[in-house]
């Protein structure tokens, strides 16, 4: 048999409005694959969401909807090391900082290939 629930709630009533309060009116996230501020959006992309009852599963379903021909190709993770000056620099300008790197590695090799 199993037992109750003796768990209190970790936040309070009042701490969720005054958290719903203080909460932002519009979201700015450039990873976010929908506009998060478009409810229409945000309808469209969890309109089809992947479920699944297993591992397996899960993976079949996600291996179907790998990108397909002519998409953008995926972008790779890595590790790469800077100065700590440098990397609080690229972070101090806002969210989007990892995609503007990206843009500038690009500008630099194609300057050096010409």
């Amino acid at each position: 048999m199993k037992r109750n629930a003796t768990s209190k709630p970790s936040i309070s009533p009042e701490q969720m409005a005054a958290a719903l309060a203080a909460a932002p009116d519009r979201v700015d996230d450039p990873d976010c694959p929908y506009d998060p501020n478009d409810p229409a959006a945000v309808a469209q992309y969890w309109q089809d969401p992947i479920t699944s009852h297993s591992l397996t599963e899960l993976r079949g379903k996600v291996a179907a909807r790998r990108r397909g021909p002519g998409r953008a190709p995926a972008k790779v993770s890595t590790t790469i090391r800077f100065d700590a000056d440098v990397l609080a620099a690229l972070k101090a300008t806002g969210p989007g900082w990892q995609t503007r790197i990206n843009d500038v590695m690009r500008e630099y090799i194609e300057a050096r290939r010409s």
